[in-house]
């Protein structure tokens, strides 16, 4: 039976992978991710990939290559696959087969103090005021923002509770007195058609209707509605404000241990990237050339004063 079916029905194979996702707690998005890379793969094969053989996936990655897929969007859909075939299938050998691209590291894009201070100042409303200053001032994910729950707001311990974010870990961050502020001005002008829910069910950031949140796409049109105004050119998108709160605070000399877990990173290494973009830090480093002219000057004028007058 292959693998893809009409949105009434989930062929076997499918419906077990899920389960085999479901069992390891894989996120929504996960799960989205590995069945739409297994879906291409058999829209290659025309047949159902619980019959395809090493030389199968070796001629599918080759046809992504000559398709013109992106390393990124190549090692995702082979990333389902392996999934697919190691854990679901019970067949390693063909999994151990696949080959994953090692992707360029690229520099993040970040932006200035100023121009952050630009983008803020031309946001449109209140409410995109508020946005743009949580995602910048306390370097959350587009999806950090709009998930904060009324009750995440800890005003008297100044933090904010991050729930269940990516890789589904809780971390705090900082509640600036600025932004406080900002939170008790939003806090006063939003709506209250939810006033009766508790708390802890009341989104901060409530959409058009009180049980869900308002959209990623909406709070990305506000930033670059705020970007456009602000006259910011280069290609910046929500996520550069989460770039740019790590590459500041490492300019301002804060613990990179502290960055890393505001950031809510496993690995040091991830947060150390940003080393690569704080100009400020790197431009107050003293080349050895310069120390060459230094040590140059120091002995002219040494020779000089040892000179009989």
């Amino acid at each position: 039976m292959e693998f893809p079916m009409s949105t009434r029905t989930i062929s076997p194979l499918r419906h077990r992978m899920i389960e085999d996702m479901s069992l390891r707690n894989f996120a929504p998005r996960t799960q989205v991710a590995y069945i739409r890379g297994c879906k291409r793969f058999v829209a290659f094969l025309k047949r159902s990939p619980d019959t395809a053989t090493a030389e199968d996936v070796r001629l599918f990655q080759l046809h992504l290559a000559e398709t013109g897929a992106s390393i990124c969007t190549r090692n995702r859909t082979m990333t389902g696959l392996g999934f697919l075939f190691r854990v679901t299938l019970r067949q390693p050998d063909i999994a151990d087969q696949i080959q994953y691209i090692r992707e360029p590291q690229t520099i993040p894009l970040v932006m200035s103090p100023e121009e952050v201070k630009r983008l803020l100042a031309t946001a449109q409303s209140l409410k995109s005021r508020v946005l743009l200053s949580l995602a910048y001032g306390c370097g959350l994910r587009a999806t950090e923002v709009i998930s904060l729950k009324v009750s995440d707001i800890d005003s008297a311990q100044k933090v904010i509770r991050i729930e269940q974010a990516k890789g589904r870990k809780d971390r705090y961050v900082m509640l600036s007195p600025e932004l406080l502020d900002l939170l008790r001005q939003w806090w006063k002008a939003r709506r209250g058609f939810d006033a009766t829910k508790p708390l802890q069910e009341r989104w901060l950031f409530p959409g058009r209707s009180p049980r869900k949140p308002m959209s990623a796409r909406q709070l990305n049109r506000l930033f670059h509605e705020a970007a456009s105004a602000a006259g910011i050119k280069k290609g910046v998108t929500l996520h550069t404000l989460r770039h740019s709160f790590a590459t500041h605070l490492l300019e301002g000399k804060t613990d990179i241990r502290l960055i890393q877990a505001l950031l809510g990173h496993d690995k040091l290494d991830t947060t150390a990237h940003y080393t690569r973009v704080a100009t400020g830090t790197i431009a107050s480093i003293v080349s050895p050339l310069d120390q060459l002219s230094k040590t140059r000057k120091a002995d002219k004028r040494r020779r000089k004063d040892s000179q009989p007058t």
